[in-house]
């Protein structure tokens, strides 16, 4: 048995079965409530990120409060990509909250750090991440984090959604690789801003699980 490896970004997913044939037709209409809300949060999220900044420059430490507001938004926003374009994982509609929904099959954690360097605060968020900006770009296209309607992500969920309306089942492999490009995006998204010091891995980690979890 292969022993859990930590990571600092756990993102995970679990595929609802029976999926709808044609709900995936609507879904850009349902999710519109949650996209008003999420536009605010956002301003909300870059805000915070600024004040992190300094604060993290100053005293080393990502203030909790700010930390939790900011995975809360990562949160919603994941579970609101799972269930429309981002991946189509669930029917399930998802919950208007900031909080871990534990009974929801989208989830995303991030270990609060207790000491972030002073010297990489300046430079991790830009330069260090131009790289996996570049990936990103490709994968996610115009989405943000948590929220990939395009680029590769979204053109892979389109075939999901084909296969959905002509066979009533979603391709196992399709998912577990829509899961693993979704996983790199919100890694990414969580070092640029600020709420972690490991640098995202290089790495496409498949399948629902996070590879934290347990075994592949």
């Amino acid at each position: 048995m292969t022993t859990p490896v930590y990571r600092p970004v756990r993102v995970s997913g679990s595929l609802d079965e029976p999926l709808s044939r044609w709900l995936w037709l609507v879904k850009w209409l349902l999710v519109i409530p949650h996209l008003i809300v999420l536009a605010f949060l956002w301003l909300g999220f870059l805000v915070v990120s600024v004040v992190a900044f300094f604060a993290i420059l100053f005293t080393e430490r990502y203030p909790r409060p700010l930390f939790d507001f900011n995975l809360g938004v990562l949160r919603w926003s994941w579970r609101v990509s799972y269930y429309a374009y981002g991946a189509l994982g669930t029917d399930r509609y998802p919950p208007f909250s900031l909080g871990e929904e534990p009974a929801y099959p989208a989830r995303l954690d991030i270990a609060y750090p207790e000491r972030l360097s002073r010297g990489l605060v300046l430079v991790k968020w830009w330069l260090l991440a131009i790289p996996h900006y570049l990936v990103v770009a490709i994968l996610a296209g115009g989405g943000n984090a948590g929220a990939a309607c395009a680029g590769l992500i979204g053109l892979l969920v389109l075939f999901a959604a084909v296969a959905l309306a002509f066979t009533a089942a979603y391709p196992r492999d399709l998912f577990a690789l829509v899961m693993g490009l979704n996983r790199w995006v919100l890694r990414v998204s969580a070092y640029a801003a600020l709420m972690t010091d490991d640098y995202p891995p290089f790495r496409l980690d498949l399948g629902g699980p996070d590879p934290s979890e347990g075994p592949a």
